[in-house]
């Protein structure tokens, strides 16, 4: 049994910066975070694996950037330039051998 614990969120001004952190209780292949905002569907926004390689949803390309302890367990996502768009819940991702993981959420909200 696998948990994931992501902290982090809370309220900022348009232009401003977060950084969430995820932590495992295991290594995981690919970790890393999904958004769902009020009304829409649950979108991509950064993920790691364990070889390094990443992607990134367009719509936080070169703002987000994500990273991952040495251990392998710990994930943070460093959020610059932030927008009202960006208002979401943001759910910690995990996947490992076919199963995949979720946190429980940690709400961002960005004012104008």
């Amino acid at each position: 049994q696998v948990q994931l614990v992501g902290t982090g969120g809370g309220l900022v001004q348009n232009g401003g910066s977060l950084r969430l952190s995820c932590t495992a209780s295991r290594s995981l292949l690919k970790m890393g975070w999904y958004r769902q905002a009020p009304e829409k569907e649950r979108e991509l926004v950064a993920t790691d694996t364990i070889a390094g390689s990443t992607e990134y949803g367009v719509s936080v390309a070169g703002r987000f950037t994500i990273s991952r302890d040495n251990d392998r367990k710990t994930v943070y996502l460093q959020m610059n330039s932030l927008k009202p768009e960006d208002t979401a819940v943001y759910y910690c991702y995990g996947h490992h051998l076919w199963v995949d993981y979720w946190g429980q959420g940690t709400e961002v909200t960005v004012v104008s």
